[in-house]
């Protein structure tokens, strides 16, 4: 990784920040967080930007496994096909907006990709200028591991459809695993659904809404100038909070990447499961990160959900004959840190 590390604008300033940081990061030892939780400090283990996520991801040209109406390239058509491309502090991923599909062919080109490392207990942050939207996109940042089994389970930290104005985060376990019956007085979000075994809940997980007055899903972000999504997966809790690019509340940790974190200074996460419900411990194992760009499948190509959100006639026929509706389904990432407990160092 090239660990490139920006800081805005003068020498004073960013003396400044450092200062804040530090003096952050003293106070922290002996602040407990709104959840109740007390929590360490992590340290960026891996600062992925532009040309990095190459070599840091593989790219997976399988299968769906959710019938999306996409055909998965690998990197080098990606590449070649100008799907993945990256500046120096850009990475995109699209998928293809100008053919016109046989309907009995392959699906559009796109892309999914998964990180070459696996993390347990760590903190994700993800800075996104723009994520695919419009009707029939299914965007989705996850956690699993990399066979996919959800004998390690699997986290959902950016997830919805349709041009729907709300992001769903969402767990996915084997059995006997629960939201918190408290975590509404601890998080901000709205719980959906409160059994995580995906058996039990035809692959429905335990998702909770973000607050819908922020800008964090689909069109609304996108306009907004994107944010940041970030994901702690800690010994005893799990947690997932949103900032949009220009509000007040982004902590500074993030907004100018200072080389550390500390998530109890961060304010309360619009998602949260504990061990109170979950042994998280027992239910998770190593995860990658992936990233897809799906249109149709199970959850997007449902015509009641299509349609609801008012797209126009089927979604396979959309995704067949409309390729100029995908233009701007496509992921621009400013940056992926990663940061691990100090022991990991």
């Amino acid at each position: 990784m090239n660990g490139r590390r920006v800081f805005p604008g003068s020498s004073s300033m960013r003396s400044l920040y450092l200062l804040l940081c530090v003096a952050a990061a003293a106070v922290a030892t002996l602040t407990t967080d709104p959840s109740g939780l007390k929590d360490g400090l992590y340290v960026e283990s891996a600062n992925i930007v532009g040309e990095d996520f190459f070599s840091a991801f593989a790219w997976q040209a399988i299968t769906d496994p959710t019938h999306a109406r996409v055909n998965l390239t690998d990197q080098a058509t990606a590449r070649a096909l100008n799907l993945s491309y990256a500046t120096r502090d850009s990475f995109v991923m699209r998928m293809d907006s100008t053919t016109v599909l046989d309907p009995s062919g392959p699906g559009r080109n796109s892309v999914r990709i998964i990180s070459n490392a696996s993390y347990t207990t760590h903190v994700a942050v993800f800075d996104i200028r723009h994520m695919p939207a419009g009707c029939g996109t299914w965007p989705t940042i996850i956690e699993v591991a990399l066979d996919g089994s959800l004998a390690k389970g699997k986290a959902d930290i950016v997830e919805g459809i349709n041009n729907n104005g709300t992001n769903q985060a969402t767990l996915h376990t084997t059995a006997d695993c629960f939201v918190n019956p408290q975590s509404h007085t601890t998080s901000t979000g709205t719980t959906v659904s409160t059994n995580c075994d995906d058996v039990a809940t035809a692959s429905g997980g335990c998702g909770v809404r973000a607050p819908s007055n922020t800008p964090n899903f689909g069109p609304a972000f996108n306009d907004a100038g994107g944010g940041w999504y970030a994901y702690e997966r800690a010994i005893n809790t799990t947690r997932v909070w949103f900032w949009a690019r220009h509000s007040l509340t982004v902590p500074l940790d993030v907004r100018f990447n200072l080389g550390l974190v500390e998530t109890a200074l961060w304010g309360k996460p619009f998602a949260l499961w504990t061990n109170a419900g979950c042994d998280l411990s027992s239910h998770f194992g190593p995860n990658n990160i992936v990233f897809k760009n799906n249109i149709c499948g199970d959850w997007a190509g449902v015509q009641e959900n299509y349609s609801g959100a008012g797209c126009p006639g089927t979604c396979t026929d959309l995704a067949n004959a409309h390729p100029e509706a995908f233009a701007e389904a496509y992921w621009d990432l400013a940056a992926l840190r990663i940061y691990e407990p100090r022991a990991a160092q």
